[in-house]
């Protein structure tokens, strides 16, 4: 798994680019703070490599929890910026710093 970070000088964005791993998965998505939890509001395009991707523009100086849901089972990026507990949850959440 990886996260790449672009930040634009025009605009106060960060192009942030999820990259994941799973050759035998149907759907990856990634749900966090940014999309309200919400898994179907990211859904990652798979290539043909087996990796699936995806960008989101999200605003710079701020940080969000999210984790990735790889057909139905959430799991978090071992490559994140950090990881927060989440007492909803009752678990770490990956942390992603803009």
């Amino acid at each position: 798994m990886a996260i790449t970070k672009q930040y634009l000088k025009s605009k106060p964005i960060c192009k942030v680019t999820f990259i994941v791993p799973a050759k035998g998965a149907n759907s990856v998505s990634v749900a966090g703070e940014f999309n309200e939890w919400n898994t179907k509001a990211t859904v990652l395009k798979k290539l043909k490599n087996g990796d699936f991707k995806g960008t989101l523009d999200l605003p710079k100086n701020t940080n969000f929890e999210f984790k990735y849901v790889v057909d139905g089972e959430w799991t978090n990026e071992k490559e994140a910026d950090g990881y927060r507990w989440n007492d909803h949850a009752a678990t770490d959440n990956s942390l992603l710093i803009i």
